[in-house]
């Protein structure tokens, strides 16, 4: 048995744990996203819910279901899990306004006695604009890729639960923490150039075309745990390693340059300070407001 499979084995608690996590947010925030549907249905819609529920399902897919098992086996599975992870599920839970569902979930003396504050305090609002400083995120998300794809680090977390569950939380946390100023859900404005947006996502596809160039082009296995978990040898292993490298090429190349395209046509069309994919002025207009007792304090 291999390295990772042994962590994979010893790890259902750690899955059936982030199967309850998952499924607690997504129904909270099914009840948040009713709450706020029947008192203002101009805020969020349908397809707000949908997205989110479907990139918690993603992340639940790719950490907790059985499916994700398969990364023990072959690379290209590791892969597409840390795609899921950063790539794929952290925009479509971001699009779905998941903060202002979640807000909406909680008991209202909690949520008027305790969160509200905490975003209309003036330091916590700018903490929040910091969280949106393309160089921070872009350097947590570059480290984040090219240091878990490093031999050595890719080794420990296959021998290590513990530092696995640390993996695949980074990739998580740091996917979100990427997209939060594309999507940017929370501050709507921005003192950034539209422009740099653009320019961020393209400089964040270089770190990933290196490496999945190397993992496609490369003479031997990268990973040599892969060697003894492939059912046919070296060449089996290399060969999931370039499928793997070209997945990881073509799904990033495809993200990136979809959401480029967005941010590009609404540059050229209609110029705006709010320019995330869910900064839209209905909404901007309510969760403003001051008269709603369950709209105000968080934007």
């Amino acid at each position: 048995m291999s390295p990772h499979m042994h962590v994979a084995s010893q790890s259902w608690q750690v899955s059936a744990l982030l199967s309850l996590t998952v499924g607690c947010t997504a129904l909270a925030y099914l009840a948040g996203w009713r709450r706020l549907r029947s008192t203002s249905s101009h805020v969020i819609h349908a397809w707000h819910l949908a997205s989110c529920l479907l990139g918690l399902f993603l992340i639940w897919i790719a950490v907790a279901s059985p499916v994700a098992a398969l990364d023990a086996q072959w690379l290209t599975a590791h892969m597409a899990k840390h795609l899921l992870l950063m790539t794929i599920a952290p925009p479509l839970v971001l699009m779905g306004m998941p903060l202002l569902a979640l807000w909406h979930a909680l008991p209202r003396p909690v949520a008027n006695a305790v969160i509200g504050p905490l975003f209309r305090r003036l330091p916590e609002q700018r903490l929040g604009r910091e969280l949106g400083l393309l160089a921070v995120c872009w350097i947590a998300s570059t480290a984040t890729i090219v240091g878990w794809h490093v031999p050595a680090v890719f080794a420990v977390g296959m021998r290590s639960a513990p530092w696995h569950t640390v993996e695949q939380a980074s990739f998580v946390a740091t996917g979100f923490l990427f997209w939060w100023p594309i999507v940017r859900p929370w501050p709507p404005v921005t003192a950034w150039p539209r422009w740099s947006l653009v320019l961020y996502l393209f400089l964040a596809t270089l770190p990933c075309d290196v490496l999945s160039g190397f993992l496609v082009f490369s003479e031997r296995v990268a990973y040599p745990a892969y060697l003894s978990a492939a059912p046919h040898g070296e060449m089996s292993a290399l060969a999931d390693q370039q499928m793997a490298g070209a997945l990881m090429w073509t799904c990033v190349t495809i993200v990136y340059l979809v959401a480029g395209t967005i941010l590009s046509t609404r540059l050229l069309s209609a110029p705006s300070v709010h320019d995330g994919f869910t900064s839209w002025a209905p909404a901007t207009h309510v969760v403003t407001r001051r008269d709603s007792p369950r709209v105000e304090g968080i934007w």
